[in-house]
């Protein structure tokens, strides 16, 4: 089963806000990517890159550039639930 993304909000100290199409809305932590992952250091490395994180099409991850990926149950399984009424708006949640 496939959790898919519908939006993706690039936070602080490189954190993700994600909604996914069940309604619900994680936190998920790039930070620790980058410390492990040659391809994620990008993120850090050029300014605003983090800021460019899209939706792939169909909602089965997010990416930043060709390397640079997650897949959605990766976000699914590992982010951490949030409140969706303080973030709904933000996110472009259907809440």
């Amino acid at each position: 089963m496939f959790h898919k993304v519908i939006a993706a909000k690039p936070l602080q100290d490189f954190h993700l806000l994600i909604s996914f199409e069940n309604g619900e809305l994680k936190t998920y932590n790039v930070g620790q990517l980058i410390d492990e992952w040659e391809h994620f250091k990008v993120l850090s490395a050029i300014a605003g890159m983090f800021q460019q994180v899209k939706v792939d099409v169909g909602g089965y991850g997010i990416s930043w550039n060709d390397d640079a990926d997650l897949s959605c149950n990766e976000l699914y399984r590992n982010g951490v639930a949030v409140d969706w009424q303080i973030h709904s708006l933000d996110c472009g949640g259907r809440h």
